[in-house]
């Protein structure tokens, strides 16, 4: 039997996971479906996982380049493409693990915080290596401060998915002092 304040801790742990969770689908759809996965989106440059589009002195406009112009940059397509498969496939993982984290808290089960901390954990590391993949592809051409608002909703869902990972920790250990299956806490 579970005391008033254990069950309200327990009800405010399930609730941020799931604010956290909403929040990181929120940011990922507005840096790749708002933003059109632009990291960079100026007058004068352009540059996302889609576009590659630079100012021309010449023709007083901004050109945007094709692949043949990329690989003679020394840009990697393969690295572009992979960068482009892990980033948006997060946002897709981010879709279901919503509706798993729905499931979680309305069923109780409580073997499926540790599968809340992975599938986050393997998203992070997803959205991680490809938007690391893209900038040391890009790097080149982009300054920090170049950077708009589709590369600071991935730095925010970063951010959210490292909380979520935090927030799943401290739900699966305040459940093992709960139920008395960790002997360490008096």
């Amino acid at each position: 039997v579970f005391s008033p304040a254990q069950r309200c801790t327990e009800n405010l742990l399930h609730v941020l996971v799931l604010l956290e969770t909403v929040g990181t689908f929120a940011l990922m759809s507005y840096a790749l479906v708002y933003e059109a996965g632009n990291l960079v989106n100026l007058p004068d440059k352009r540059i996302g996982f889609y576009n590659f589009c630079l100012w021309n002195d010449t023709a007083g406009e901004l050109q945007c380049l094709d692949n043949q112009h990329l690989q003679a940059m020394g840009i990697s397509l393969l690295e572009i493409a992979l960068a482009r498969v892990c980033v948006y496939t997060c946002l897709v993982f981010i879709l279901f693990h919503l509706v798993f984290v729905l499931t979680v808290n309305c069923t109780g089960q409580r073997e499926g915080w540790k599968m809340i901390r992975t599938i986050t954990l393997i998203k992070m590391i997803i959205l991680s290596g490809g938007l690391g993949m893209f900038l040391l592809q890009t790097s080149q051409w982009i300054h920090p401060s170049d950077f708009t608002g589709g590369f600071l909703a991935l730095l925010g869902t970063q951010a959210l998915l490292l909380l979520q990972i935090l927030t799943a920790t401290v739900q699966q250990n305040q459940h093992a002092v709960d139920t008395g299956l960790c002997p360490y806490v008096a």
